[in-house]
């Protein structure tokens, strides 16, 4: 069994496999524009963050209704818990769903009934977080925040991911500061393409408790003593960096010299149907590649949940700490 561990940074939509694609599109009457299951990988060769989004959202056409969603849903849990994942804290994109006709209500309640038993089948706490698309208006957000209203009891927090150059963090102030108001936990995709100075924008004007990404924090010290003093939690996702070509390859990643200064990193898939791994992947990348040892793997596992959103239920944090502490590596 791998190391337990958290999931802090993963994209429900970016868990859609090919034979999972091409079963929702044959059961809702979609026709995708690749032959089969192995033309579809084809597409999976990204120059660019811009180049996945585009294969991401059209896919994401197959998703039609709630039994798509909790299908969706389930068959995460159950890869994630193979891989040793424990508790997840699980983005979904509620504006690229509305924006073709699929209600709120639809993408909540199918996901949640994967969730809410999530438990009880496959050995996986969950949290939801609703992200915002960078790359539509704030006034979009806002409109998906007030059509989340109904759904609270269930959503834990608000996100912000897609296209990042070009659209700062400070565009989403006022949803952020109604987010918080409606208690929601704030987080954010930042420093992943754009530079450092999101990373401040994120913490400054969103007032974010984790950054999703950050790894270009490293190209300025001053924000790197920050991060390191509060204790701000990075969810890196060192496969996503390779695919999308924000390193150039595993070996150039700059996760040894983040753990090094202090930061409080994570190890994450991110979307892993499209970026060739989950949770237990990346781990095992990074110990392959990068040469972590036990002790470095066991503090990322560790940090995974003091960083996850489990205020409410201490409990579960100190027994999964504890897990953590009672693996033995092989």
């Amino acid at each position: 069994m791998p190391v337990p561990k958290a999931e802090l940074h993963l994209h429900i939509e970016g868990t859609l496999e090919p034979e999972l694609a091409f079963a929702l599109a044959a059961r809702n009457g979609v026709e995708l524009p690749y032959a089969d299951t192995d033309a579809l990988r084809e597409a999976y060769r990204f120059e660019d963050l811009q180049s996945f989004l585009n294969l991401y959202y059209e896919l994401m056409a197959v998703l039609r209704t709630e039994q798509d969603f909790e299908d969706l849903a389930d068959a995460y849990l159950a890869r994630a818990a193979a891989q040793g994942v424990r508790h997840a804290e699980i983005f979904f994109d509620p504006q690229a769903h509305l924006s073709r006709g699929v209600a709120m209500d639809t993408v909540v309640d199918g996901l949640w009934r994967a969730l809410e038993r999530g438990e009880r089948t496959h050995g996986v706490s969950t949290r939801l977080i609703m992200c915002f698309l960078r790359d539509e208006s704030a006034e979009s957000a806002l409109a998906a925040l007030d059509a989340a209203k109904p759904h609270l009891d269930r959503i834990t927090g608000v996100g912000l991911d897609s296209a990042e150059v070009g659209h700062p963090p400070a565009k989403f102030r006022e949803v952020y500061e109604a987010a918080a108001a409606l208690g929601l936990r704030r987080v954010a995709h930042a420093g992943e393409e754009g530079p450092p100075e999101y990373i401040t924008e994120a913490l400054d004007v969103l007032g974010v408790e984790r950054v999703d990404h950050g790894l270009r924090c490293m190209e300025d010290p001053a924000l790197v003593e920050r991060l390191v003093r509060d204790r701000v939690p990075l969810t890196l996702c060192p496969l996503s960096n390779v695919r999308l070509r924000t390193v150039d390859t595993l070996a150039d990643h700059p996760l040894p010299a983040m753990l090094d200064a202090g930061l409080l990193c994570t190890v994450n898939s991110d979307d892993p149907a499209y970026f060739g791994g989950y949770a237990g992947d990346n781990f095992d990348a990074v110990r392959d590649t990068l040469g972590l040892g036990p002790e470095r793997l066991r503090e990322l596992a560790r940090n995974s949940f003091l960083a996850a959103f489990l205020d409410d239920d201490e409990e579960r944090r100190a027994r999964y700490l504890a897990e953590v502490e009672a693996y033995v590596f092989p």
